[in-house]
């Protein structure tokens, strides 16, 4: 076993009433997420420990700093699920992206260039220090040809932090919404935290990940699953969508 599980706090089976971690980075090599397979590796150890039997990696797809493609994704991807197949790993695996709505996503939604998972969901996101001015035309034009749109972390969107009437129009417009595990454990700050137990108060969320990138996320989630609270504030959450996601 590795390392960081020699620690004071053992992790325990407690997520996996979850079921599917829908949003992570643990492609190896192409963002800011793990550098290489043997890195991955370990990270998907850890998350099994904490009751993850299924992952769907979403790699970043940053036209200026990762620009990836389904190509370079799925090529990356492969390499580790090679070495999960021969580990002989009980678990199932996914790949999709995480997007972000700048200017030339509009290009890649109309060539379908979109990787997705489940029914046509597709992880987007925008940048935390300002919003995309193009979300709701977004979130429209995914609609109109056939995805199922979900917003990454918007409680990590502090511009809307004042405004959460803004999260309201984003659901009824036909946006879906997707919370961290580890905002409800404080790891962003307390105001993320707050807005993220509002946010599930308000029936809002319907998806968890644990948009995990490196093995201090991971230590995170160990002491999150210590955490009653937190715990109980996830199964909170109508209409959990991650344990029907179908791989």
């Amino acid at each position: 076993m590795f390392s960081f599980f020699k620690r004071a706090v053992k992790p325990q089976n407690s997520f996996e009433f979850i079921g599917v971690d829908m949003h992570n980075h643990l492609t190896p090599g192409i963002d800011d997420g793990s550098p290489d397979v043997a890195t991955s590796m370990q990270l998907m150890e850890g998350m099994m420990q904490l009751g993850f039997k299924s992952f769907i990696s979403t790699p970043h797809v940053i036209s200026d700093v990762h620009p990836n493609t389904p190509q370079t994704i799925t090529s990356a991807w492969k390499t580790l699920q090679q070495s999960v197949q021969e580990a002989q790993w009980p678990v199932r695996m996914g790949v999709a992206a995480e997007y972000m709505l700048n200017y030339d996503f509009d290009g890649l939604l109309a060539n379908d260039e979109l990787l997705t998972f489940g029914k046509k969901q597709v992880l987007i996101e925008m940048s935390y220090a300002v919003e995309s001015p193009n979300l709701k035309e977004a979130i429209f034009a995914l609609l109109t040809k056939g995805y199922k749109p979900i917003l990454a972390h918007p409680e990590r969107y502090n511009y809307y932090h004042r405004r959460f009437g803004i999260y309201e129009e984003i659901t009824d417009f036909g946006c879906e919404l997707q919370i961290n595990l580890l905002s409800l454990g404080g790891y962003y700050g307390k105001a993320v935290k707050n807005v993220a137990q509002k946010l599930i108060d308000k029936k809002l969320i319907n998806w968890l990940g644990t948009d995990l990138h490196h093995t201090r996320h991971l230590d995170a989630l160990v002491k999150l699953s210590n955490n009653r609270k937190a715990l109980e504030y996830c199964k909170k959450i109508k209409g959990l969508r991650n344990p029907g996601i179908s791989i």
